[in-house]
């Protein structure tokens, strides 16, 4: 999910840190497990007080970074609380310590990116590393049981921090509903039902399926009163906002997408989605049937056996071995697991005693299958450890850049040539007409358009009735019969956790596209593998963290501004 460069047109800045902190050393943070990746000159050396603090930071993020995967693994009781207490016991004392470094620097003495490299840490411990409270159930030990979903939403709302607490317990409920559904007597999840509507022959039997679908629905909306939980939280959301810009608007700047210009550019895709399909009006629960001919053709040839073999094999062909970047993977099923995939970091790349310690990005996803779709869906989580095993930037900006669609948009770089014929005959040994691949890529692409343009529209106009607005844009565009008495808009977690966010995969798709098309006509295709491809693209647009910004990133890459040119063409691909 998440949270995703014309190398040598600036001096590259490599941090070397100060000795790691004891408590973090005897903890086995500071054990190299790798040999760094090529050699680096060693950089001037950042004013002494500054230099600790940075060790400081990168101590606590490795630190914060092993507390995080510790929960999501639910590695933290029985046995298992003892360490994890003296974990969180010394993150909060290396947190303490890194608060009163950062308060004793300077920076009216600082050269420039030194005073940037300062203001990004003390924000981010301020905004993202509090102090952690313990012991913490784990995700798994605390969703064993359904949470109480049978609330009084505007109380909630109502209640001090009211926005924070709807989220949650909206999250909470939508997090048990999708994942305890029922379909002909057993026991399923969402994503496994969107995969058998793509598989089901009969439209009865796909209808049942889509609307085993509404306890998701209701668990976000309710019955779609003016009081339901969604509708009282975009409301809170846009209240609390006032007059400040929209994160979306603020991450499509960041990427280089002139808000100005990002809704008549969504309106623009949905709009060449029309003209090259048929003009038939179809169900909902048919969409994904019509969309899903790839899936369901090539499938059966990736059992759930293959499906970690062959994401490994397709990124070691490219020269991004998963196993040589030490990517950590964790995706059976289990209670209380999150309900959508992301990757996140284990542990970043250090430049430690004159070399690059290498990371250990992990991956969290839920499959009870293969298929296509869940190998897609597993292809975007490497893109996202791919990437950032790739950064090589100090400490303060050793994180995610400063631009969620790009993020989102190079997890998708190897992941968008599932659809392609050549890609498929080479690693499945069949393949689907162009046009049917093309119309499986963009199906979920212009859905993931139509929700970006629906939180807009609700967020310009909190009081809209969410399922009039989704069906008006499904109605318009992709030419599925209305259903204004289903909120079956609210199948998205992001919807919830992260309002707004479905623009970063919306603008995402436009610079993927952008960047792929460049990838394509300056270094080659990499389809049937190409070993030169990581170390080509890593300098280029993958190293630099929040080292610099993504706008220029992109565009030096891209040798000018970000536009939806190569999308658009590629989309008319269906019907030239």
């Amino acid at each position: 999910m998440m949270q995703l460069n014309s190398a040598g047109t600036r001096r590259r800045y490599f941090f070397c840190m100060n000795p790691i902190h004891p408590l973090a050393a005897a903890l086995g943070i500071a054990a190299a497990v790798a040999a760094c990746s090529s050699p680096v000159s060693r950089p001037s050396p950042a004013p002494t007080e500054l230099a600790r603090a940075e060790s400081l930071y990168a101590d606590l993020r490795s630190m914060r970074d092993r507390i995080d995967v510790t929960l999501e693994a639910g590695h933290t009781g029985g046995a298992e609380a003892a360490p994890f207490a003296a974990l969180v016991t010394s993150h909060n004392a290396i947190r303490s310590d890194l608060a009163r470094s950062l308060a004793t620097v300077d920076s009216a003495a600082l050269r420039p990116d030194d005073a940037r490299a300062l203001g990004t840490m003390r924000r981010t411990l301020a905004r993202d590393l509090g102090p952690v409270a313990g012991p913490i159930a784990s995700p798994e030990r605390a969703a064993e049981t359904a949470p109480a979903c049978d609330y009084d939403a505007r109380s909630v709302a109502a209640a001090p921090r009211g926005l924070d607490s709807l989220r949650k317990r909206i999250y909470a409920c939508y997090g048990w509903a999708q994942s305890h559904l029922v379909a002909e007597s057993d026991t399923t999840d969402r994503l496994s039902i969107l995969g058998a509507l793509s598989r089901t022959g009969s439209p009865e039997q796909r209808r049942k399926l889509f609307l085993s679908l509404q306890p998701v629905w209701y668990s976000v909306n309710h019955d779609n009163q003016p009081g339901s939980p969604y509708r009282l939280l975009i409301a809170r959301e846009v209240k609390e906002r006032g007059n400040a810009e929209p994160s979306a608007a603020e991450q499509a700047r960041a990427s280089g997408v002139p808000p100005d210009s990002l809704e008549r550019w969504l309106l623009r895709i949905l709009e060449t989605w029309r003209e090259v399909n048929a003009d038939s009006v179809i169900e909902p629960w048919d969409w994904f049937y019509r969309t899903g001919l790839t899936s369901r053709t090539l499938s059966p040839r990736i059992s759930l056996e293959r499906l970690s073999t062959l994401n490994r094999e397709v990124y070691r062909s490219i020269g991004a071995d998963p196993g040589a970047l030490d990517v950590q993977y964790d995706l059976a099923p289990r209670e209380g697991k999150t309900p959508v995939a992301y990757c996140t970091f284990g542990r970043r790349p250090r430049f430690i005693n004159g070399g690059w310690r290498r990371g250990q990005p992990w991956v969290f996803a839920t499959y009870r299958a293969g298929g296509l779709d869940n190998l897609n869906e597993l292809l975007h989580e490497t893109g996202h450890a791919v990437h950032i095993s790739a950064i090589r930037s100090r400490p303060a900006f050793n994180d995610w850049p400063d631009s969620d669609p790009f993020t989102e948009a190079v997890a998708d770089f190897v992941a968008l040539d599932v659809y392609e014929p050549a890609w498929q005959h080479h690693w499945l040994g069949d393949s689907v007409p162009l046009a049917d691949g093309l119309r499986s890529r963009y199906g979920g692409i212009v859905l993931d358009v139509a929700w970006a343009l629906f939180e807009m529209r609700m967020q310009r106009d909190p009081g809209a009735d969410p399922n009039q607005e989704w069906t008006r844009l499904t109605r318009d565009y992709l030419r599925i019969r209305p259903h204004p008495e289903l909120s079956w808009w609210a199948m998205r977690g992001q919807l919830v956790d992260a309002p707004g966010y479905m623009m970063n995969y919306a603008a995402g798709s436009i610079l993927i596209a952008a960047i792929r098309a460049r990838t394509h006509a300056v270094h080659g295709q990499f389809m049937a593998g190409d070993s030169t491809w990581y170390s080509w693209v890593a300098p280029r647009l993958y190293r630099f963290g929040l080292e610099r910004p993504t706008r220029q990133v992109i565009e030096d890459f891209l040798g000018g501004p970000v536009s939806p040119a190569a999308l658009l063409a590629d989309l008319r691909r269906i019907n030239p």
